[in-house]
Order: structure tokens, then C-alpha cells, then sequence
């Protein structure tokens, strides 16, 4: 079987209409969890070199098929691909196509890696800051949540953490629920690892945020009083 007819052969049509149903944009679903997804890529990942794997990843993404875009979404997700570039430039590719949560989070956890592989790419991320595309936008947030994970942050990525934090602090005022979700994500990421300078970012942008983001950026130094 090809790698899309074994997604297939797995469908749950009962579960594909709860799918269906709950993420709401319009394509196929086939009813998979996350792990069946993940036990079918790790081995075709094995199996394949990586022009082969980007080759199976492009075309996964081009059915629209939910379960196949996670899965080519999986299958460029690890932290040491070598060489990376047509990688990330397929990543990148993709964002445009970004509309809703689910397979924008894992097509941005591949994103990820490629960002912390390569910082300098935060150059072009920047620019996703002003797309009148929403998940274009929130994409900018979520690939670059690595840098809210550190205990022992380079100067480098102290560098980084106040780059990304201009960014929440030019989307703090927008509308959409997503990004106000995004940005208190980031902040409360960052709370657990740099309480101070969350605080200075809800001291002097919170009053922007929706009151339930700036709650939800604030959750864990809540925490700590």
C-alpha cells in the first residue's frame, strides 16, 4: 500500500464525522488519533532518505486529507535534518494553507525545529507579523515558542526572547481570538522560566490584551504569589 491508502485503511468514518464536525474546516477527515498518525510516520521515516521524505511529505500535505497533512507534518519533525533548507523552505510553504489549529500546531512544531536549527530564519518569520493572514500571523508565535523554554538562556536567545516579545507586544491589541490566545501563550510559557520579564510585558501591555488572555499570560505568576 502506498503511504495514503494505509492512513486510509485505518479510517474511523464514526469518528471522522465527530472530527469533521469539531474542527470545522472544510476536508476530508478519516477519524485517526495522533498516535496512529505517529506509528505510521516514525516508520516511513525510517524507510526513506530525506529527498524522499520531503517528496512524501509534499504530497501528503497536497490531498488536504486532515490525517495526511499532520502526517507530512510528522514526517519533517525532528531536530537534526541535514541539509535542512528544502525542509524548511516546504514548511514554510505550507503556512499560507494554515486554517485551523490542529494542523497548523504540528506543521509549526516541525517549524520549529528548523527555527532553533537556524535562528537566522527568524528574519523571514518577522515579516509573518503583519499578515492579513491570521494563522500567518499566529504562526510567528508558535514556531518561536522554544525560546520560552530555557532555564539557561545564551545571550543569544535573551536576544531573541525580547525580539519575539516586540512581536506579542505589536499582535497584544489585535482582535482575533487566536492571536490573543497565541500571545498569552507566549507569555505564560515564559512566566515559568522568566517570571520578570513577563511581568514587565503584562505591566506594560496587558491593559491591550482581552481580559482572558491577560489572565491566562499572567496564570502561573499567580501562582507564585
Amino acid at each position: 500500500m502506498t503511504p495514503l491508502q494505509e492512513l486510509q485503511a485505518l479510517a474511523d468514518p464514526a469518528k471522522a464525522g465527530e472530527m469533521a464536525a469539531y474542527h470545522k474546516a472544510s476536508r476530508t477527515y478519516l477519524g485517526l488519533t495522533v498516535p496512529q498518525i505517529e506509528g505510521l510516520t516514525n516508520r516511513w521515516r525510517a524507510e526513506r532518505s530525506l529527498d524522499d521524505r520531503l517528496a512524501l511529505a509534499s504530497e501528503l500535505w497536497r490531498t488536504d486529507i486532515h490525517e495526511a497533512r499532520i502526517a507530512a507534518a510528522k514526517l519533517l519533525t525532528q531536530a537534526r535534518i541535514r541539509p535542512d533548507e528544502a525542509a524548511w523552505e516546504l514548511i514554510v510553504s505550507w503556512v499560507p494553507d494554515f486554517d485551523g489549529w490542529a494542523i497548523a500546531d504540528h506543521a509549526s512544531i516541525a517549524g520549529q525545529k528548523r527555527l532553533v536549527a537556524d535562528p537566522s530564519r527568524l528574519d523571514r518569520v518577522e515579516g509573518w507579523v503583519q499578515s492579513p493572514h491570521m494563522w500567518t500571523r499566529r504562526a510567528a508565535l508558535v514556531m518561536t515558542l522554544p525560546w520560552t523554554k530555557q532555564n539557561f538562556p545564551k545571550p543569544q536567545d535573551l536576544a531573541v526572547r525580547a525580539r519575539v516579545l516586540g512581536w506579542c507586544a505589536t499582535l497584544a491589541g489585535d482582535p482575533d481570538w487566536f492571536i490573543q490566545k497565541a500571545v498569552a501563550w507566549w507569555v505564560r510559557d515564559l512566566s515559568k522560566h522568566d517570571p520578570k520579564a513577563a511581568q514587565r510585558f503584562i505591566d506594560q501591555h496587558g491593559p491591550r490584551l482581552k481580559p482572558f488572555a491577560r489572565k491566562e499570560a499572567a496564570r502561573h505568576l499567580t501562582d507564585r504569589e
